[in-house]
């Protein structure tokens, strides 16, 4: 049977795929077969004829794990499944069952099982299987990944063991992630204080622009509208985004690194000047890629100046304001395609979350 780990959150956005990502790179060190499973996911696309958690899918084509993804994704929560299992249309399907079966078929399978919770210790509860109860039906330890702070940390940490423990389900660690460097020893001090030793506080990642900013490949499905350009670019991962408001010599004076400009398409002349200058390599680092806004036309010429450049970008409908706001309110998450990210997890593993401790809990 497979030493397993169940990888539960505060909350979305935590860190808590990023966090499984480096426990299946580490633990392929010491494991011969090291396997991984999503009981249920609420975000779901089509894959090989299967529906299937995009959580899921990253791990199988980021380990070549492929031939198990029907496994690694039991139960995939499409767009109106939570309607249909309360109105009993699923009264037929055993959500446990898929789950249980899934899980102990991994289990024989391999020799260490990362299992990847969805949100918060109460998601799922609306389909009769929330994190907490999933967690105690599969017997898996759980590590309940948070974002760093102090009071928010242990105000965060004692609602989800409330359910937790509700359920029986046996909480051994929370991994502390997103730290600030100056602020680590302090933060981890404290809750240290607050919570060992009936709970191991274990240091996750540090804060990082690279994991916490979007790529061109996430832009293009967050407004469901093609990249254009130069395809090699789109998992390029954008630092900034800056408004093309100003005048031309204004805009390319203010360029920060790996710039994401939004621009009308009535813009001709800076539209032009930055696939110009997209050629130079020491613009290219500073432009990433252009968002062309708005409902005019890219005027003919313009349109093959761009075309001929190479230079990435995406033509929206949308106002300028419009797709500011969506850029702004949006949070990237990793994906399968994103392979800047997940080399950057892989190689600053070992460097920040200390899988020995994590696996001496299990």
């Amino acid at each position: 049977m497979a030493k397993k780990i169940f990888v539960a959150a505060t909350g979305q956005n935590c860190g808590k795929t990023t966090i499984s990502i480096s426990l299946m790179h580490q633990a392929r060190r010491k494991y011969q077969r090291v396997g991984f499973v999503k009981p249920f996911g609420p975000k779901v696309l089509l894959y090989d004829d299967f529906m299937v958690d995009m959580d899921a899918l990253l791990m199988a084509k980021a380990f070549g794990l492929e031939e198990d993804i029907a496994l690694m994704s039991p139960v995939a929560l499409y767009r109106d499944f939570t309607k249909d299992y309360l109105a009993g249309k699923l009264d037929d399907l055993s959500l446990t069952d898929c789950i249980l079966a899934a899980v102990r078929e991994l289990e024989q399978k391999y020799d260490f099982l990362i299992i990847e919770g969805a949100g918060h210790g109460g998601v799922g509860a609306v389909i009769g299987l929330s994190n907490a109860k999933v967690a105690k039906l599969i017997g898996a330890p759980v590590m309940i990944v948070s974002e760093s702070g102090i009071g928010k940390v242990i105000d965060a940490v004692h609602l989800n063991l409330a359910l937790y423990e509700r359920e029986g389900a046996d909480v051994r660690g929370i991994i502390v992630n997103k730290m600030m460097p100056s602020k680590k020893e302090v933060t981890s001090k404290y809750l240290k204080r607050a919570f060992e030793p009936q709970i191991k506080v274990i240091d996750g990642f540090n804060y990082s622009p690279v994991l916490a900013n979007p790529t061109l490949s996430h832009i293009s499905k967050l407004f469901d509208l093609p990249l254009h350009g130069d395809l090699n670019q789109k998992s390029r991962i954008i630092h900034n985004i800056q408004l093309g408001a100003a005048s031309s010599q204004r805009v390319v004076d203010g360029l920060l690194d790996s710039t994401l400009m939004i621009v009308t398409s009535s813009r001709d002349e800076l539209i032009v000047t930055l696939s110009s200058l997209y050629h130079i390599p020491a613009y290219k680092e500073r432009i990433a890629g252009l968002v062309i806004s708005g409902h005019a036309p890219v005027s003919e010429v313009t349109q093959q100046i761009l075309h001929d450049s190479h230079i990435p970008y995406i033509r929206v409908e949308e106002t300028t304001a419009e797709v500011f706001t969506a850029l702004s309110d949006d949070v990237a998450k990793i994906t399968y395609e994103d392979q800047e990210k997940l080399n950057w997890i892989m190689a600053n593993a070992e460097k920040d979350v200390d899988f020995s401790a994590i696996d001496a809990l299990l």
